[in-house]
């Protein structure tokens, strides 16, 4: 993974050239890293765990999609200014500083994997269709570890093997997922959708709840900003490969989600550990359908967790290497392969099961799911907020209003997007991803005063405060 540039770009000014180097994407290749990113596990699961609230959730994930979609032109926008690897660790380090920085990069290490271990525990439903568990809770969490540690051991075989488990469970993913899309339209039945609101609360809070837990399945709309220093002309292909993967994703969401609300009777789908091969079953009779369809969602979920696992370690490398992370993460091995960051992942998210699981899978996936929101959308608000920053800092004389409007509703309603998805999480998934944030601050802390005990000291006046204007 490229090492993030510190080269800021301001309205001031034309920023510094960066350091020509050789890239990667394209538009196209930029376009599928997005889409493929966004379509991972998540959604086999996800259609259960938003049942309780109706189909309330159908609308839910309308909104969430423009949500997404703004989003992508933001990131878009600030890749213009920052065309560099590390795009939501980037972005606010170069606004509003170091801390600001490592809190982004902080959070989006905690979602990444926060929801690898709700991506385990979703294996779960469909290894149960495969191979009856009979609601043993012991053997539920040792496949929810399986799930976990297989891939796990494949990231240490190197990026090569990681790649080409990403290309054939891209592949697999887009099967169960086309298929209940399309030709389950054709067997929807009306009566099986149940009421819009079964939440027993208001609307809106129910729009709000559901809102939050969809969030997990467009996770992965920022991956061509993060991996801008890899994108040929990244100042417009970021923005467009954004755009273009979301619209995409939300398209096969929307269809996908509709088609299994119409397909499973609802009293049914709220109970479904495995909503997709349900909805298999209901198009093709019997059961040989959703047991292949099992099959695939297992192989996808295990190829999605192969490719979290490395963008896991990779995220605290890049930190590391500014001097923001403990030093092993920087650490790189034979593969390719950030081995300490893998190991960490691996860890985390096995205490993070085994805490949880004593809830059952399904009580397991939604908390983890609402922590995941949270520590997601922390990274998004400082985002939007370094953008309304830059926005708000620029020379009247390079200002056209009409662009300056456009960016404005952009951020503003990026930001209040963020802060919606997380007052929806809940207080319970609030106050844990609240937790495992400031358990960032001592790190920071501790990396911080290493970092600049070892750095010459500058001359200081009597209060302390260098001559040159800086504490």
């Amino acid at each position: 993974m490229t090492v993030p540039s510190t080269t800021e770009a301001t309205d001031d000014g034309p920023a510094p050239a960066p350091t020509p180097r050789r890239r990667g994407f394209g538009l196209t290749a930029a376009t599928a890293l997005v889409m493929g990113n966004i379509i991972g596990g998540g959604i086999f699961a996800l259609p259960a765990a938003v049942a309780p609230y109706g189909t309330v959730s159908l609308l839910a994930l309308v909104v969430l999609s423009v949500a997404a979609l703004l989003l992508a032109l933001l990131f878009g926008r600030l890749a213009r200014r920052s065309p560099v690897t590390g795009g939501l660790y980037v972005y606010p380090r170069d606004a509003f500083g170091p801390f600001a920085g490592f809190l982004s990069a902080w959070s989006y290490w905690t979602m990444c994997w926060v929801s690898i271990a709700a991506l385990a525990v979703a294996v779960v439903g469909y290894v149960d269709v495969l191979i009856p568990l009979h609601g043993d809770h012991a053997l539920e969490a040792v496949v929810a570890l399986a799930a976990l540690w297989l891939p796990t051991a494949a990231n240490f075989a190197g990026t090569r093997w990681v790649g080409g488990v990403q290309i054939v469970s891209t592949v697999l993913k887009f099967v169960p997922l086309l298929v209940v899309a399309t030709v389950g339209l054709f067997f929807v039945d009306a009566d099986n959708f149940g009421p819009f609101n079964a939440s027993g609360n208001s609307v809106p809070g129910a729009l709000a709840a559901s809102a939050a837990l969809l969030l997990y399945s467009f996770l992965g709309v920022e991956s061509a900003a993060v991996s801008a220093g890899e994108v040929d002309d990244p100042e417009r292909t970021v923005g467009r490969a954004g755009v273009l993967g979301t619209l995409g994703a939300a398209s096969v969401y929307l269809l996908g989600t509709v088609a299994v609300f119409g397909l499973v009777p609802h009293d049914r789908l709220v109970d479904s550990g495995a909503p997709f091969a349900d909805a298999v079953n209901a198009i093709a009779g019997g059961t040989w359908g959703g047991t292949a369809i099992s099959l695939v969602a297992v192989a996808s979920i295990l190829g999605c967790l192969n490719g979290w696992i490395l963008l896991a370690a990779q995220m605290p490398y890049a930190a590391a290497r500014d001097g923001l992370f403990p030093r092993p993460f920087a650490r790189v091995g034979k593969g390719g392969v950030p081995g300490f960051g893998v190991w960490a992942v691996a860890v985390l998210g096995t205490v993070l099961i085994g805490l949880n699981f004593t809830a059952g899978p399904d009580t397991t996936f939604r908390v983890l799911v609402l922590i995941t929101t949270f520590t997601g959308c922390v990274p998004y608000l400082l985002s939007a907020a370094a953008q309304l920053y830059w926005l708000a800092r620029g020379t009247r004389a390079r200002v056209r209003p009409a662009g300056l409007a456009r960016d404005l509703v952009v951020a503003a309603l990026s930001f209040g997007f963020s802060f919606w998805l997380i007052a929806g999480a809940g207080y319970a998934a609030v106050y844990q991803g609240v937790l495992f944030l400031f358990a960032g601050i001592p790190v920071y802390v501790w990396m911080r005063g290493r970092r600049e005990t070892s750095e010459p000291t500058g001359p200081t006046g009597g209060d302390g405060v260098s001559v040159h204007g800086r504490p």
